[in-house]
């Protein structure tokens, strides 16, 4: 759970141990609001396209197989059952049993369907597969860097040895609650989804072919250790010779590693984290700007007031006012 306010505010010592789960902070942040589509039984031939959307996708394979097609992605990749496909960035995709399967666009209708009680049928008369799919939609945040460098797809198989126990149970757990007709399973499901993208992020972060920048860095121990301090003190005037110190490295080797891992500088970061923080706090708390300026390390209103237009384009007022509307 995120800080309060006034708990932000506070200035501890800078070099008590950061205890801030730079990942659980983000994903707060962001406000995900989770929309499963439901449970899909498919018999060949079949295909499903799903439109891109800001936000994030979750395919699970309960029976059978599909080969997943992504926007921006060369190739298929095909998925067994028990395995799960993570898409970041909420990229459009389809879904079906071979090349060349004709496509059934989904309708608002359909999915709203799926996301009550019942289950989509779709296809011929062949090969039966189930799948589980959802989405994330963003809150009104601007997505984190931390996110930006994730690739498109992220897919984990059920026969990988590497893959998480926990993981795998939480798919299973899901499959399982696609199929019941028990009362409350849609927000057990829900839930599970919610449970499922976390562990799938932890998973990707501890895993081998983590290589890409944003929350990789998070497997580094020192560049974890500065970004955690920086989420837990948004307001410290920090620098790139306090936060090196902070973790043990030379000015110049922390602000080169920092920069290799995270995709941007150390006082980029701190500078685009702290608006984010600040519009999370016009969204969801009644401080005046005075007091959102000063949570995030601006000691005047008017210096924020144009940190926040160079960020966001829009006042810090009118952005509350929009967001507030919406």
């Amino acid at each position: 759970m995120a800080s309060s306010p006034k708990k932000l505010a506070e200035r501890p010592d800078a070099l008590d141990e950061p205890v801030t789960d730079v990942l659980a902070d983000v994903l707060d942040t962001m406000r995900l609001a989770t929309h499963m589509y439901g449970r899909f039984e498919l018999y060949a031939p079949w295909g499903i396209q799903f439109p891109g959307s800001p936000g994030a996708h979750i395919v699970v394979i309960a029976r059978g197989g599909a080969r997943l097609e992504v926007e921006g992605v060369e190739g298929a990749i095909t998925l067994s059952a028990g395995d799960l496909a993570l898409l970041p960035h909420g990229a459009g995709h389809t879904l079906r049993d071979a090349e060349g399967s004709p496509l059934h666009e989904l309708g608002k209708g359909e999915c709203q369907r799926a996301r009550g009680v019942g289950t989509i049928r779709l296809g011929g008369d062949g090969a039966r597969t189930a799948l589980v799919a959802g989405s994330f939609r963003l809150g009104a945040v601007p997505r984190t860097p931390l996110f930006e460098g994730l690739p498109r797809v992220i897919h984990f198989t059920a026969d990988d040895p590497k893959t998480s126990p926990t993981l795998a149970s939480t798919v299973q757990l899901l499959i399982a609650e696609s199929a019941s007709s028990s009362p409350g399973a849609t927000v057990i499901m829900s839930r599970l989804a919610d449970i499922l993208l976390v562990q799938a992020l932890r998973a990707h972060i501890a895993g081998s072919q983590c290589q890409e920048h944003g929350l990789c860095a998070l497997a580094d121990p020192q560049i974890r250790k500065a970004l955690s301090l920086i989420h837990e003190r948004p307001s410290e005037p920090w620098t790139v010779e306090s936060l090196a110190t902070a973790v043990a490295l030379s000015r110049s080797g922390f602000a080169a590693r920092f920069s290799e891992l995270v995709g941007e500088p150390p006082l980029e970061y701190l500078a685009k984290w702290r608006m984010t923080k600040a519009a999370q706090f016009l969204r969801e708390s009644e401080l005046p700007l005075s007091e959102v300026a000063e949570t995030i390390g601006y000691q005047s209103e008017a210096s924020f007031n144009r940190a926040f237009k160079r960020w966001g384009g829009i006042a810090p007022g009118a952005y509350r006012r929009d967001h507030r509307r919406g």
